[in-house]
């Protein structure tokens, strides 16, 4: 701890980010990083706990506390402060594959398990990470890692997310020869076409994907597994497969009007927006999605913020997003103590851009869309909602959305997107293996383990888990490397 008193010396200092209105003029990133020594200052924050609970990726109360990959947050950040900065980056890739996703898409979780909560700010710790892997990348740190040997093992990974890069990265680098299998037209899966390109420029995607084919990992886009290529096919050319699809299929709102024209699911917008951005270069932006628009955006989360942010840039009319659970406190409730993660009102980029633009938050709390309404042309004109309250189920005892009488309404609505969340994985590709699936059609493994049901199967990410976050995505793709090299060889040094 190079800093004792730091904490108590140096405040909490953000990434300088430009204003809503000037930075919905484009799709590029708007946060601009603290010069580095003003970052080492905020390295000199940590207080290097005894129980550093920032990077212990423990569940409490059903959410995740602190760092699921276990980074060695205090280390880092010491190493930050005194500016040792390749040792940062050496030690911080210990454990980390991607910090460059991590540290612009990820909601902080070591941030909020930080000990500074408890009177005061977080350490900075995510900024800390860019400042760290970016510095990597000037400098010229971050190189290819070639296997001096190959062990002659084939490995075949079924999707270029997180979880399905974190995993290639791991086997290729431990000799096996990888092969991933992507149906999109680029690498990148999630980080590529399900956030938009002003949360993560896809040019750093790009980036660390030229370095992995360096290192001899190999890219087969435009190649449907489970279509396009048989699974038998796959379990007779390569000794492993390893099932990285995400929890790809979405949530739908099954309603009458479902049918109308110009309902989206949110990530299919989302990607056709970034794919017309890529195809032009970024010279064309395609306006004619969202422009003069009535947006009704469904889903509160992540994915519906960035609808928000999207459709703003797009050049909507107007914005509404509709959130079926109660408006979160603004501040830590008692059964809601540190260092649980906190269940606050959070206000992003996208609802931040609504208000500067058309004066309100976008939000609409305890509602849901009961129908739609299609126009003569079979174009969505309209939606009506119903409000909605809670009531303890009589059966479960858990608490239940239901409407609430007299709180119906309809509002003007030509572009609806559903960010519903996902259900979990598509049906014909885990057909196609005949893997088992649970209630929640995501694929079962062993018991902490990523072996499926059918021999030389294994499967990571959100396919396995469910819907979740980069960070977890990335964790499970370094631990099912390590089973995977494990099934191969008898023993793993991963």
């Amino acid at each position: 701890m190079g800093k004792p008193t730091g904490f108590l010396e140096y405040k909490r200092e953000n990434a300088k980010v430009l204003a809503p209105k000037v930075r919905i003029a484009d799709f590029h990133e708007f946060r601009f990083p603290l010069s580095l020594e003003k970052q080492r200052l905020q390295g000199a924050r940590c207080m290097a706990c005894g129980v550093p609970f920032c990077q212990s990726g423990a569940m409490i109360a059903g959410m995740t506390s602190g760092c699921p990959l276990h980074n060695l947050v205090p280390e880092i950040n010491d190493l930050v402060y005194t500016g040792n900065w390749k040792q940062a980056y050496l030690r911080l890739t210990k454990t980390h594959s991607f910090p460059e996703f991590t540290s612009r898409v990820c909601p902080a979780l070591c941030e909020a398990a930080c000990t500074c909560n408890l009177d005061g700010e977080p350490v900075a710790t995510k900024e800390n990470e860019r400042a760290i892997i970016e510095t990597a990348f000037a400098e010229g740190w971050v190189k290819p890692q070639k296997p001096k040997v190959r062990t002659g093992k084939t490995v075949a990974i079924v999707g270029s997310g997180p979880a399905g890069l974190a995993a290639a990265q791991e086997l290729n680098r431990r000799g096996h020869t990888v092969v991933v299998y992507e149906r999109s037209d680029r690498p990148g899966g999630l980080l590529r076409y399900g956030i938009p390109n002003m949360k993560l420029e896809k040019s750093v995607v790009d980036r660390r994907i030229r370095l992995m084919e360096e290192e001899g990992v190999i890219f087969k886009v435009k190649t449907d597994v489970g279509k396009d290529v048989k699974a038998e096919e796959l379990l007779k050319t390569y000794d492993r497969v390893l099932l990285t699809c995400g929890a790809s299929s979405p949530r739908d709102i099954r309603v009458p009007g479902r049918d109308a024209k110009g309902i989206w699911f949110a990530v299919d917008f989302l990607g056709t927006v970034t794919r017309a951005l890529l195809d032009s270069d970024f010279t064309k932006i395609p306006y004619e999605m969202a422009r003069d628009r009535h947006v009704l955006v469904i889903g509160g989360g992540d994915t519906g913020n960035d609808c928000v942010g999207t459709v703003i840039r797009l050049g909507a009319k107007s914005v509404t997003q509709l959130e079926m659970m109660p408006k979160p406190p603004a501040e830590r409730a008692a059964d809601n103590p540190w260092p649980q993660w906190p269940r606050v009102l959070k206000t992003d980029y996208g609802q931040e851009e609504a208000i500067a633009v058309f004066g309100k938050d976008p939000r609409v709390y305890q509602t849901t869309v009961t129908e739609f309404i299609a126009d003569k042309k079979g174009n969505i004109c309209k939606a009506k909602t119903v409000g909605l309250q809670s009531k303890r189920d009589e059966k479960t005892g858990r608490m239940i959305m239901i409407p609430a009488e007299g709180t119906e309404k309809v509002i003007t609505a030509d572009l609806v997107l559903i960010a519903a969340g996902f259900l979990g994985s598509q049906k014909y590709v885990t057909d196609a293996f005949q893997v088992a699936v649970n209630e929640r059609t995501n694929v079962e493994t062993a018991p902490d383990g990523y072996a499926t049901t059918v021999p030389r199967v294994f499967a990571a990410g959100d396919m396995r888990r469910g819907q979740s976050l980069v960070v977890w995505a990335i964790r499970e793709g370094r631990e099912a490397a390590r089973a995977v090299d494990e099934s191969l060889m008898g023993y793993t040094n991963l």
